[in-house]
């Protein structure tokens, strides 16, 4: 029968996490401090354990006895591939500073993940950390004297204080490139409906069509969700059609990668019998046979900029604004002009 683990009496220390956690204390600094070189598996293990023995009680206490903690916290919906570049920018934004990184995953308990943020903003600000950056928001961010930096909202830039990126720009060239290689039969495997990064890229999609003259096909939209199973599906309704497309625009890298998949199983060849496109520019997008084409986001640029605004914040060196990055086509082997 497992138990929660417990700490010896007294204030708890890193040896007590590390203890627990049956790693090493220089393992626990590090996911603590938001440093690389820690599985995410382990970083997630850990981080449990420092909630289970109440080790953030020791900032608290810091706190206390100073006007901040100089503590930034970072907080995700889950440790995936997007998040975790972001989280490497902001690593190397705050190297050489007196600031240290909380890294939060807020949505990975179950039950509905809508409003992780408020509810994780409310265990952490005003004693934990002096300030957030959060990661894809699902709500609207309240209200709170405490610094936040929202990078790519759900909602759009309605935040004060947002970093994003043009995925309107980056969807058209994405498509503009098909374009240009010869096809006009072109897909698109659609992101999140509550994503506004999503429909802009779907915008884009249908704006380079529209211009280009080419009419659009609603059967060549599919659902793609951002999620493996949900891309599985759609790109396999893509590639049923009667007359399937001979490239596909996928609304991240995920998704391409997960239909390059479904291509493989029947035999379908990328690029020579279909072209791919992804976008966001993951690490795994360069590590796929072909290398994925894809509309590079710079994450951690992204995450510099944002933990960056984020100290002038709370240092007063700042106001709230909206920094929006450019989104660039990186070509690589998943794109080729149609047979014939």
């Amino acid at each position: 029968m497992s138990r929660t683990p417990t700490a010896a009496r007294g204030r708890t220390t890193i040896t007590d996490v590390a203890r627990a956690a049956g790693v090493s204390v220089a393992t626990v600094s590090k996911v603590i401090n938001g440093r690389d070189g820690v599985a995410a598996s382990t970083s997630e293990h850990v981080l449990e354990i420092v909630n289970q023995l109440g080790y953030a009680s020791s900032l608290v206490a810091t706190s206390m006895r100073r006007s901040r903690t100089h503590v930034i916290g970072v907080l995700v919906a889950e440790f995936e591939p997007f998040a975790l570049q972001l989280l490497h920018g902001v690593s190397e934004a705050l190297t050489d500073t007196e600031y240290d990184v909380l890294a939060y995953a807020g949505a990975v308990s179950s039950g509905s993940h809508l409003g992780w943020e408020s509810r994780s903003l409310s265990r952490l600000g005003g004693t934990l950390i002096d300030g957030a950056v959060v990661v894809t928001p699902t709500v609207r961010l309240p209200e709170t004297s405490m610094p936040i930096v929202a990078i790519d909202p759900h909602t759009g830039p309605a935040s004060p204080a947002t970093v994003d990126t043009d995925n309107l720009r980056g969807a058209r060239e994405a498509t503009e490139h098909l374009i240009s290689l010869g096809h006009r039969r072109i897909a698109h495997l659609r992101g999140r409906d509550d994503l506004e990064s999503a429909r802009l890229r779907e915008q884009g999609y249908r704006e380079a069509l529209r211009a280009a003259g080419i009419e659009e096909d609603p059967s060549l939209v599919a659902e793609g969700g951002y999620r493996p199973a949900e891309a599985a599906a759609g790109a396999a309704a893509l590639l049923n059609l009667e007359t399937p497309p001979t490239a596909i625009f996928a609304a991240n890298d995920l998704s391409a990668i997960g239909t390059m998949q479904v291509a493989d199983e029947r035999g379908i060849r990328v690029p020579e019998d279909l072209s791919l496109v992804g976008f966001d520019d993951v690490p795994e997008a360069a590590a796929t046979t072909p290398p994925l084409t894809t509309v590079r986001q710079p994450l951690a640029a992204m995450g510099r900029s944002a933990v960056d605004l984020l100290v002038r914040m709370i240092e007063g060196e700042a106001e709230p604004t909206h920094i929006r990055m450019s989104a660039d086509l990186v070509v690589r082997g998943s794109t080729a002009p149609p047979r014939g």
